[in-house]
């Protein structure tokens, strides 16, 4: 999947990114918020990742910001099989929190979701330490299930209280912004 938005570039990642991706989220206050990656981080990580095959029905991307030279790696995005359904995830490198990068990528990815996959539900959790990305899943849309329950993080290396979120991509009340560019 690629997709522009007024500031953002999402694409797959491609193995010449390892560098780069190492650099943006190898740190441990992104890492432990996170499910599958591992604490520390090392380059062989970023590698490991890149060099998986995509499932087309569960786009992963990196997040870069456009600039008026190469754009910069600032993030990834993406969802994918979970029981029950699909789980979107993200995670933004620090020196961009608190920006909306994090709202703006996730609008792109959930009208590629509803538009070109033809997805009608995601699902999506943050631990309960890390308030802020319940705050960004609010934003899109989605809703507290009333579920919260202890899921492991592969950076804590250990299980941690996390709340459980829905969005319902056919509800009338989700913004149904045209998907920006797809592929």
């Amino acid at each position: 999947m690629f997709a522009r938005t007024e500031r953002l570039l999402l694409r797959p990642g491609w193995r010449e990114d390892a560098p780069a991706l190492h650099k943006a989220i190898a740190d441990e206050r992104i890492v432990r918020n996170l499910v599958r990656a591992p604490w520390p981080y090392a380059m062989a990580d970023a590698e490991a990742f890149l060099a998986r095959d995509p499932a087309p029905d569960a786009p992963h991307c990196l997040i870069f910001l456009r600039t008026g030279g190469a754009p910069q790696l600032v993030g990834g995005i993406g969802f994918g099989p979970k029981e029950g359904g699909r789980e979107f995830g993200y995670w933004i490198a620090r020196p961009w929190w608190g920006q909306g990068i994090a709202t703006e990528a996730g609008r792109a990815l959930i009208a590629n979701a509803r538009e070109t996959l033809r997805i009608d539900r995601l699902t999506a959790s943050h631990f309960l330490d890390n308030p802020a990305s319940g705050r960004v899943l609010a934003k899109l849309g989605f809703r507290p299930t009333g579920v919260a329950r202890p899921r492991y993080s592969a950076g804590r290396q250990a299980e941690a209280p996390s709340r459980e979120f829905a969005l319902d991509l056919a509800d009338a009340q989700v913004p149904r912004e045209p998907c920006p560019m797809a592929a």
